[in-house]
């Protein structure tokens, strides 16, 4: 039962997030666009390595993670 609860919320959680992606786009500017993320322009590639934007992105999961985790117990 655990896992299906889960599986909702987690469910839930996406299509927020999917939908603040869609109707706010303007949120997101900056991923990729940070000092420390790799951009190569070519004539016919663009290739992007978002370094710095994915440890941001890390460090607020983690923090949401440990807070859900200090509530819970």
């Amino acid at each position: 039962m655990k896992a299906g609860k889960w599986l909702i919320i987690i469910g839930i959680l996406l299509i927020i997030i999917g939908l603040v992606i869609y109707f706010l786009p303007s949120l997101f500017r900056w991923f990729g666009h940070l000092p420390g993320d790799i951009r190569i322009e070519k004539e016919n590639t663009r290739i992007y390595f978002p370094f710095t934007s994915l440890i941001i992105v890390s460090l607020v999961i983690t923090i949401i993670l440990n807070i859900l985790r200090f509530f819970k117990s």
